[in-house]
């Protein structure tokens, strides 16, 4: 009987514990999540995969331009594609900066 006691009160120890760690919901989720924090977040993961598709692309680029062997046809096609990506991340950053400073923008203006 007293091992059942002390199972009982270490189970309700860890779930208290496992409670106050992961939040009321568990695993630190809340049901009142905002729509600004909802679109933050999806701006941040697309950002975060055009930065990821912007180093496979140059990647690939180096590894024409390196491939090519002097033919006119394959750096051109690698130094086409290095610049492309490079206009590319460059609006990548500057829309990133921009979504930044509207979205503080209208936080002062909210709170």
């Amino acid at each position: 009987m007293e091992h059942l006691l002390l199972a009982s009160a270490a189970t309700d120890s860890v779930l208290s514990g496992l409670s106050t760690a992961g939040g009321a919901n568990g695993a630190g989720y809340t049901d009142n999540v905002s729509i600004t924090t909802i679109v933050g977040n999806t701006i941040n993961v697309i950002l975060s995969l055009s930065g990821i598709l912007f180093i496979c692309l140059l990647v690939y680029a180096g590894f024409l331009y390196l491939t090519s062997a002097g033919e006119d046809k394959g750096v051109a096609k690698a130094k086409k594609l290095i610049s492309s990506s490079i206009i590319g991340i460059l609006i990548i950053v500057m829309s990133y900066a921009i979504t930044t400073y509207v979205f503080a923008a209208l936080a002062k203006i909210v709170s």
